[in-house]
């Protein structure tokens, strides 16, 4: 996913997965489209048209949820949307990651710049503002059930476009949310009629989460490739069930590109040739080993579908009540998450598969019945060294909480508000359990590498081929070979390190060339 993005504008269409992560993650600054601000003002005109009605009109002139039948009179309608927001602001329990937040609010800005939603330009620009001044709110981890929006976690943003409420400045310091606008020479806004409503009724949380997701899932999947490549060399293994004829039987398109990389992974390699042959004793490899393609590309395929949703999500102007393209004012329930919710559990599924087989792998380097002649457990002296053995012990830990991780959320409803919303999709939920399945899969992944790692190394004189090497020689620079027992959780956090950051799917590509 090409991130490079000097600034990106909103405004324009749909912002792109490639936009979402630029701001959330590396700042770029955010450029509001003259010609959507326009549009902004002209249905705003809209709104003020109908404030002006004597008949109730619902987020405009009338109270919100199971108070949608409340009149309430022009004079208290500005205190109406602060009150709004100020009470839904009411989340609890730990800080929700900064790239979290920004995503959000530059989708949520993505929205307003729509004109779908009646809000001034104004309110657009101070979200872009507090965006590129480095801004963010503090946005806990409970309080959203996924529909009506990710309701406290946008309140939150919103109390700060309002001066109020706490945020965290460029340097990460907490300030309240009036003193780091004044800082940084930002005008608090007074909501007017229906833009309270409007900053908090969207998908935006669990969307943002689902496109950081994604980009995060792509090098790990090509990760997962990279890791069962070695392992199949270290382990003897043989590189037959990845013919590309063979996957051809069975045209899943996930399947047939992670069948692809590992073949380019595995291309020269002496380990593989040293065995190969009618006299290779290998009838057929374990199912870690030879189903790596079936499984490693229907994760692929699922990913492939939530980048789908993800899109069409994104090209959304999610509103209640939202303002047609024609001026009327309608209520509608674009909001609930459920389309959202469900690839975010879809999601968590794969991870969990994708990291129980890599966990699998690391099981068959340690076991001396199934490695093919390595030593139990990799260990330099049998007996007086335990080796990898209590790595594959976090592995599995690891990977047990990841299937229950895996359990979906978006299957859940706990009803609210007096039983006006009594079908919620726990979408936020599933977007923050997903973000631990990631990082639980990216670990797993890294113990993988560190092991085939050392098996690889074990069966020296024979050599891997020049991609796996390459991946060797990468791991060598923050994990010594084998060797005595030694202190082994800062070997295995600067693999996972490199995991993360993709440097070891790029070693890898560095020799095949582009993975997919």
């Amino acid at each position: 996913m090409n991130i490079a993005r000097a600034s990106v504008t909103v405004g324009t269409g749909p912002l792109e997965f490639a936009d979402v992560i630029a701001v959330a993650r590396h700042d770029a600054p955010v450029i509001l489209a003259r010609d959507a601000l326009d549009g902004v003002a002209a249905t705003r005109r809209i709104i003020d048209g109908l404030a002006q009605d004597v008949h109730p009109h619902y987020g405009i002139s009338t109270g919100f949820g199971a108070l949608a039948t409340t009149f309430i009179e022009s004079d208290r309608r500005a205190q109406l949307q602060a009150s709004l927001v100020r009470s839904h602001a009411a989340g609890s329990g730990p800080e929700v990651e900064r790239e979290v937040v920004r995503a959000l609010m530059l989708l949520r800005l993505s929205t307003l710049m729509t004109g779908r939603t009646g809000v001034r330009p104004v309110v657009a620009e101070t979200y872009a503002a507090l965006l590129n001044a480095g801004i963010t709110p503090v946005v806990h981890e409970y309080g959203s059930l996924g529909c009506s929006g990710d309701l406290a976690p946008l309140a939150h943003c919103a109390l700060a476009v309002m001066g109020e409420g706490r945020v965290r400045d460029a340097s990460g310091t907490l300030l309240g949310g009036g003193e780091a606008l004044a800082a940084a020479g930002i005008e608090p806004v007074v909501l007017a009629e229906k833009e309270g409503l409007a900053l908090i009724n969207g998908t935006d949380g669990m969307l943002g989460m689902l496109v950081l997701a994604l980009a995060d899932l792509s090098s790990l999947l090509t990760t997962a490739d990279v890791a069962a490549a070695m392992s199949v060399e270290a382990l003897l293994g043989t590189d037959a069930a990845f013919a590309a004829d063979l996957q051809a039987l069975r045209p899943q398109l996930g399947q047939a590109r992670s069948a692809a990389n590992l073949r380019a992974l595995l291309a020269g390699s002496p380990l593989l040739a040293s065995h190969a042959g009618p006299d290779d004793p290998t009838v057929q490899d374990a199912y870690s080993l030879r189903c790596a393609p079936q499984v490693h590309g229907a994760a692929r395929d699922t990913m492939d579908h939530a980048a789908l949703i993800a899109g069409r999500e994104l090209a959304s102007a999610v509103d209640n009540p939202v303002v047609t393209l024609d001026g009327r004012v309608r209520s509608n329930g674009n909001f609930h998450g459920a389309p959202v919710g469900y690839v975010l559990d879809f999601l968590a599924i794969s991870a969990a598969d994708v990291a129980g087989m890599s966990e699998r792998r690391t099981d068959r380097h340690l076991d001396a019945t199934r490695n093919k002649g390595l030593p139990p457990f990799l260990a330099h002296e049998v007996g007086v060294d335990s080796g990898l053995m209590i790595a594959q012990y976090t592995a599995a830990g690891i990977v047990s909480e990841l299937k229950r991780l895996a359990v979906p959320a978006s299957v859940d409803s706990i009803p609210s508000s007096a039983m006006q919303e009594d079908h919620v999709s726990m979408g936020w939920a599933a977007a923050r359990k997903l973000r631990r399945s990631i990082d639980g899969l990216g670990r797993v992944l890294a113990i993988e590498v560190m092991t085939a790692a050392r098996s690889l190394d074990l069966r020296m004189p024979l050599v891997p081929g020049p991609a796996t090497d390459a991946v060797r020689n990468l791991v060598r620079t923050v994990a010594a070979g084998p060797g005595h027992d030694r202190f082994l959780s800062p070997e295995i956090e600067a693999i996972v390190d490199l995991v993360a950051t993709g440097a070891v799917r790029d070693a890898a590509a560095g020799v095949t060339g582009p993975l997919a």
